[in-house]
């Protein structure tokens, strides 16, 4: 083979490798926003179950503030879960745990802290993704593949853009 051939194979074999990555990390995208959806319903699941809402339980400063005027020995501030709030933590709820197919009987505030914290986690494992993802268009799009679809120009404005920190 002459060098202009191997040039275009090799060109053509890091354009491929590159293209395969996107479309895994697009996949790995849409798995990862169906857990976060899921995570997102059970957690209003039980929001509903304690009749409160992301907004609706006081915070501590606001209910040390309505206590303040009741003399008593009470602590000076009462911790307030929000998505508890006045219903009773200790109470027991089934929950599925994440990547298994095991069912516990755990208490309310343990079972919506742990799909909190896999909620956040998953946002964050989204950001990544979609950061990814972006890179590796924009190095497509450089390679002048995507060049008859999308325009580098518009492109390269929309990789620029900034995502936000949670």
């Amino acid at each position: 083979m002459d060098e202009n051939m191997k040039l275009l194979q090799q060109s053509l074999i890091e354009l491929e490798t590159e293209a395969e990555h996107l479309l895994l990390a697009r996949n790995q995208l849409v798995e990862n926003d169906k857990v976060r959806n899921g995570n997102r319903e059970a957690l209003t699941a039980l929001r509903k179950r304690a009749r409160t809402t992301k907004t609706s339980v006081p915070s501590p400063f606001e209910s040390m503030m309505k206590d303040i005027g009741n003399p008593g020995s009470r602590p000076l501030v009462k911790e307030v879960c929000a998505t508890c709030g006045n219903h009773d933590s200790n109470e027991r709820t089934w929950m599925m745990f994440p990547g298994t197919d095991v069912f516990a009987k755990i208490p309310f505030h343990a079972a919506h802290t742990v799909l909190e914290t896999d909620q956040v986690k998953l946002d964050l494992e989204a950001q990544k993704l979609q950061s990814y993802v972006k890179e590796k268009s924009f190095l497509i799009s450089e390679k002048g593949v995507l060049a008859d679809k999308i325009s580098p120009g518009v492109l390269r404005s929309l990789v620029a853009l900034k995502d936000k920190p949670w």
